[in-house]
C-alpha cells in the first residue's frame, strides 16, 4: 500500500553507483559527490562503430552484466557465459573518439581492444568501450535546465537522480489495481536512481526546487522521463509492460512519462547512507 506516513526525519535510504553507463553497479554506504555526478559513476559507456551510446534500451541484456568500480578508476565487468575481465583506464595521450550521447557529441578514449570483444562477444554485435577521462569539460548539461560551467559524465542527461521509497510504493499500488498486477510489485532498481530517500510524502518530490543530503545541496533541475529501460528487469533482461503503463496513466507530463527528479549537485562532500534530507526550497519559493 502506498505509504502515508511522514518519519519525524526523512534519510537518505541508498546510494547506487553504476561505473559502465547501462550496466549493473553497486550500492555503496557512501559515496563522494563531484560537480558532474557521484564519483566514478559512469564514466564508461559503450557505442556502435558510428559512436552512438548503446544502452538497454537497444540490448536489454547488459542488465544481466555488471561492473565494480576499482579503486584506481578502472573496472572489472562480469556476465553471464563470460570470464570476469578488468579493464585498465586507457592513456587519453592516445587519442580519443567522438561518440554521441543522445545528439551531444562527447569525446572520449577508447579502452583497450581486449574490452571492445569482451563486450561485442556478449551482444552478439559489434561495440566498443570508451572512458570519458575529464568530465570537467567533456560534456555540458542540457543548457536549457544548466547554469554556465555544469557538466555530467555519461549519465542520460544530469549528474543524479534522486526517487523515494514512498513514491514507489505509491506507484506499485497504482500497478497492484490495474491490467498487470502480476508484474508488480517493482524494486526501486528498475528506476537506476543515484540516491534514494525515505521518509517523504508520496510524489513530493514534484514540488522541490532545492534539497540536502547531509551536507551536500542539489539543486533540481526537471522531473526524469521514463523509457523502455524501466520495464526491463535488472537482474534477467525481460521486459515487461510495467511500470510504462501505469506511468503513462497517472504520471505523465506532456509527452513525457515521469519517475524521480534530476539534480545537479550545488556542493561537493561525501553521502553516507542515512544521512538527514532536507527541502530547500519547493518551487513555489522560486
Amino acid at each position: 500500500m502506498p505509504s502515508d506516513e511522514v518519519t519525524s526525519q526523512p534519510a537518505l535510504s541508498s546510494l547506487h553507483l553504476y561505473p559502465v553507463k547501462a550496466l549493473a553497479g553497486s550500492a555503496p554506504a557512501s559515496a563522494v559527490v563531484e560537480p558532474w555526478g557521484l564519483a566514478g559513476d559512469r564514466r564508461w559507456m559503450l557505442a556502435d562503430r558510428e559512436g552512438k551510446a548503446v544502452t538497454q534500451r537497444q540490448y536489454a541484456a547488459l542488465a544481466a552484466a555488471s561492473a565494480a568500480l576499482l579503486p584506481d578508476g578502472g573496472v572489472r565487468v562480469s556476465a553471464p557465459g563470460r570470464d570476469p575481465l578488468t579493464v585498465a583506464v586507457p592513456d587519453p595521450s592516445a587519442g580519443t573518439v567522438a561518440v554521441d550521447v543522445f545528439g551531444t557529441k562527447v569525446d572520449a578514449v577508447p579502452a583497450a581492444p581486449d574490452a571492445d570483444a569482451w563486450f561485442s562477444a556478449y551482444l552478439g554485435a559489434d561495440v566498443r568501450l570508451v572512458h570519458m577521462d575529464d568530465p570537467a569539460r567533456r560534456r555540458p548539461v542540457d543548457p536549457a535546465y544548466a547554469r554556465e560551467g555544469e557538466t555530467v559524465s555519461f549519465a542520460d542527461g544530469f549528474p543524479l537522480l534522486v526517487t523515494t521509497t514512498a513514491s514507489l510504493d505509491a506507484l506499485n499500488a497504482l500497478i497492484a489495481a490495474g491490467d498487470h498486477a502480476d508484474e508488480g510489485p517493482l524494486p526501486m532498481e528498475r528506476f537506476r536512481p543515484s540516491v534514494v530517500v525515505d521518509g517523504t510524502e508520496a510524489w513530493e518530490e514534484d514540488r522541490w526546487a532545492r534539497i540536502a543530503i547531509g551536507d551536500v545541496s542539489f539543486r533540481v533541475a526537471k522531473p526524469c522521463g521514463r523509457c523502455v529501460v524501466t520495464t526491463t528487469d535488472q537482474r534477467t533482461g525481460v521486459r515487461g509492460k510495467e511500470p510504462l503503463r501505469t506511468l503513462s496513466r497517472h504520471r505523465r507530463l506532456g509527452s513525457k512519462v515521469i519517475f524521480g527528479q534530476n539534480l545537479v549537485p550545488e556542493t561537493t562532500g561525501t553521502l553516507r547512507v542515512g544521512d538527514p534530507f532536507r527541502v530547500l526550497a519547493t518551487r513555489d519559493d522560486v
